[in-house]
């Protein structure tokens, strides 16, 4: 039975299903329905931690962070609402093994507008006076980077998006993408009705992958649980910067009032998880680990103790990067397997969607379409920096 009609259905209410409704509706598609399994934001978004960088050796996928960031600098001016972005500043460091790799992507970088610079000990230490800085040979520093809150950001979305007419549906399970032949009719709902469409927006996270399945179309991604520590530092640390740390393999930022968010950057060995089963607390080992890692970066704190702790689910991809592409099916449009690095880039993600519903190819001409197709991985032609990190290559 069918109870609804609309021009596009978009499959996930959470960050990056929200930035397409909203940036279908600024291409004037306004007849839009968003339908969420539970709330806005309630799957990974909720989440995520939120950094804002634009460091990356894909020159598109930098060049996506620093669209992006126009966004958050101006979320209240262009979607209405604020979306907790501070702009703290962001600071990586290598190893000597990976100071060619790092001048190498910060001119990519650079090549499609994104603001960094080299900056020294002396400068970092400035910074972030309590760090041991010694394992180091070369820093990048971004003035305009910081974090936001992914949660925050996804509502925003929505907001704006519903404001211009787009519907959302939350607690409803889309359960099937209806065909005819080799174009999408519809989508299937858990309470027996479906949606009549014939543009789908699969923004799904790890939930993407049987819907895609059923129609014999393999997305491969690993739902990941990724561990969040929350340090109090034990003192006042005043403005710290994200540090990203690429010796240890480890991010830190400022997290509310004076505490430390605390981040493993090694994903080289990943931790496969059931999205709606998983536990929500840091295991043992990881805290031991963030004591190890926090402790030997940052000696200098007073008297630095574990505040708390979460989890959420990363969904995965072989290259560690997304796919953002149309489908064999006509019609079907995926924005799934975001890695972990969906938040800083989602504006520009529902850009691209957008494009990719209404035109077939991206408008930007940094950021091609043909990098983030589905299709890459069965050709083997696989994402990657052409400046890889030693130790590093999910950071990219």
């Amino acid at each position: 039975m069918t109870a609804d009609v609309a021009d596009v259905v978009i499959i996930g209410g959470g960050l990056e299903g929200c930035a397409a409704a909203w940036a279908l509706t600024r291409r004037g598609i306004t007849d839009i329905t968003i339908v969420e399994r539970d709330t806005v934001g309630s799957g990974g978004t909720g989440k995520s931690s939120g950094v804002v960088r634009c460091h990356y050796g894909v020159s598109s996928l930098a060049a996506m962070a620093t669209r992006s960031l126009e966004t958050f600098e101006n979320a209240e001016d262009v979607l209405g609402a604020d979306v907790g972005f501070h702009r703290t500043g962001y600071v990586v460091g290598v190893g000597p093994e990976n100071v060619d790799a790092l001048h190498a992507s910060v001119a990519d970088q650079r090549a499609v507008g994104v603001r960094t610079e080299d900056i020294d000990h002396t400068d970092v230490r400035k910074l972030w006076p309590v760090a041991d800085l010694e394992p180091f040979a070369a820093f990048a520093w971004e003035e305009r980077g910081g974090y936001g809150d992914a949660y925050q950001t996804a509502q925003a979305f929505a907001g704006a998006a519903r404001r211009a007419g787009a519907r959302l549906r939350q607690g409803i399970t889309a359960t099937g993408i209806r065909t005819s032949g080799d174009r999408v009719t519809g989508v299937d709902l858990a309470d027996g009705t479906a949606i009549a469409t014939g543009h789908v927006v699969l923004a799904a996270g790890p939930w993407s992958v049987g819907l895609l399945a059923a129609h014999g179309i393999e997305l491969p991604i690993t739902p990941h649980r990724e561990q969040i520590v929350l340090v109090d530092p034990g003192q006042e640390l005043g403005p710290v910067p994200v540090f990203s740390d690429l010796v240890s393999l480890q991010y830190i930022r400022p997290e509310g009032a004076g505490t430390l968010l605390f981040g493993n950057s090694d994903l080289s060995v990943l931790e496969p998880a059931d999205p709606d089963r998983y536990s929500n607390q840091a295991s043992t080992s990881f805290v031991d680990l963030t004591v190890e890692k926090v402790g030997d970066r940052l000696p200098g704190l007073a008297d630095p103790a574990i505040a708390g702790s979460y989890a959420g689910c990363y969904d995965v991809t072989p290259d560690f990067n997304p796919v953002i592409s149309r489908a064999p099916l006509a019609g079907l449009v995926v924005a799934a397997g975001f890695s972990g690095h969906g938040y800083k880039i989602s504006p520009a993600v529902g850009r691209l969607v957008a494009d990719l519903v209404t035109d077939g190819t991206s408008s930007d001409a940094d950021i091609p379409a043909r990098d983030f197709r589905l299709s890459r991985f069965a050709e083997g032609d696989l994402l990657r920096s052409p400046h890889p990190y030693v130790g590093a290559g999910q950071m990219r």
